[in-house]
C-alpha cells in the first residue's frame, strides 16, 4: 500500500491523497478542506481523523495556524435512530 492510498477518514473513506491534493489546490483552512472532502463529517464526528485532516490543511496553506480557528463539536455519544425513537414511543 502505497502512501496515497492510506485512509484518513475510515467513515468517508478519504485517503491522505485526497486530502493532500484537495488542500494543496485550494489552499484549505481544515474547515474547508472537511467540507470539500467530508473527512471528518462521518459516523464518529471526527473523532479518530481530527488531528491528521488538521495537520494536511496547516502544511499546504501559506497561512499561520494562528490566523486559522479550528472548530470541533464532538458529539456527547452517538446515539442511534431507535434509541431516539424510544423516547418518544
Amino acid at each position: 500500500m502505497s502512501e496515497k492510498d492510506i485512509i484518513i477518514c475510515r467513515c468517508e473513506e478519504v485517503t491522505y491523497s485526497d486530502l493532500k491534493e484537495t488542500a494543496k489546490r485550494f489552499q484549505c483552512t481544515p474547515r474547508e478542506l472537511k467540507l470539500r472532502t467530508r473527512a471528518g463529517m462521518g459516523y464518529c464526528g471526527g473523532r479518530t481523523c481530527r488531528n491528521a485532516v488538521d495537520s494536511i490543511a496547516l502544511e499546504s496553506t501559506e497561512r499561520d495556524e494562528s490566523q486559522i480557528t479550528l472548530k470541533y463539536q464532538p458529539p456527547i455519544r452517538p446515539v442511534s435512530f431507535s434509541k431516539l425513537g424510544e423516547v418518544f414511543e
